[in-house]
């Protein structure tokens, strides 16, 4: 078996909220990974430089003691408070997270905003930070609006610019041209400076745009976790997940052209279900929607992408 080069060494966790951020399915992801594994700020970024406060608003929030603050857009890295160290058995059991290879306490975590402005510096920041922890390995998670139903498993499309990778993992590579977020931007920097890199981006039903999507989260999580060597549990996104199917089919119980194009993107979903079929489908649903995000950044934004058919 070839070896997985994510599950051993120090590997980063990527997660930006925004463009690559369809239904907030690949923050949730991480941030599911932030409340179960011992970790804490590293490093973060100044928002003043990076971030255009009319496009990237602060907002107000309580604070633990009740008091309202402001939150500011930003971006951190957390680092395992025990880099390299082996957890004992019963703080594994306790958190509900079992560690089943050398990467349990080797997990780092990117989470934050997209940034507006100096994208060139911003990356030049964070590589800073990931050569200074020796962090060998990123994977990126992404989410995007596609054409598919929201009641067939979440289509997910997995690949890596490094040859390497893709040979020992059996990845594909993007063949899109087109506009790109930061997660490409970090991801050729990365590259360039000999860390290993992969993209693993859920597809989200596009009529259900401004609602967040746990079963996507679910769907990022179950792929992270064949990468990484650590079981997450899943807790109460199965639940979420079931709810979110389901009050979208009462949704569409209401509605019968919603009904109808549904329908549609079952029978489309379900003719192209081999492994084989659905990795093409999929990547081919991922440069549709990168060409459509170029021309609108903010796609996943309410009030756009309605759930109506195209004509």
């Amino acid at each position: 078996m070839p070896e997985n080069q994510f599950a051993n060494g120090r590997l980063l966790v990527v997660a930006f909220e925004g463009w690559n951020d369809a239904g907030e399915a690949a923050s949730g992801a991480v941030r599911t990974l932030k409340e179960l594994l011992d970790l804490y700020p590293i490093a973060e970024v100044d928002p003043e430089d990076y971030f255009d406060y009319q496009f990237n608003r602060p907002s107000v929030a309580p604070d633990e003691n009740g008091d309202r603050q402001l939150v500011w857009p930003g971006v951190t890295i957390y680092g395992p408070t025990k880099p390299n160290a082996v957890r004992p058995e019963g703080i594994a059991e306790d958190a509900e997270l079992k560690v089943s290879g050398n990467n349990g306490s080797n997990i780092y975590l990117l989470l934050g905003t997209e940034p507006s402005r100096g994208w060139k510096t911003f990356t030049s920041e964070i590589l800073d930070v990931i050569e200074t922890n020796d962090i060998s390995s990123i994977v990126f998670l992404g989410a995007m609006l596609a054409d598919v139903p929201h009641s067939r498993p979440i289509s997910v499309f997995a690949s890596s610019e490094n040859a390497d990778v893709r040979a020992k993992l059996g990845l594909e590579r993007s063949g899109y041209e087109g506009p790109v977020g930061i997660l490409s931007v970090l991801g050729d920097a990365a590259e360039k400076a000999g860390i290993l890199t992969m993209s693993i981006w859920a597809s989200v039903p596009h009529y259900v745009h401004n609602a967040p999507s746990p079963k996507a989260t679910l769907a990022l999580i179950d792929k992270l976790e064949e990468i990484v060597d650590v079981v997450i549990p899943r807790g109460e996104l199965v639940t979420e997940a079931a709810a979110w199917e389901s009050g979208i089919d009462a949704l569409a119980g209401d509605d019968d052209d919603m009904a109808s194009y549904i329908e549609q993107l079952e029978q489309a979903r379900d003719t192209v279900d081999s492994p084989e079929a659905s990795g093409e489908a999929i990547a081919q649903e991922f440069e549709k929607y990168l060409r459509r995000g170029g021309d609108k950044p903010d796609a996943g934004a309410a009030g756009e992408e309605p759930w109506r058919p195209k004509d």
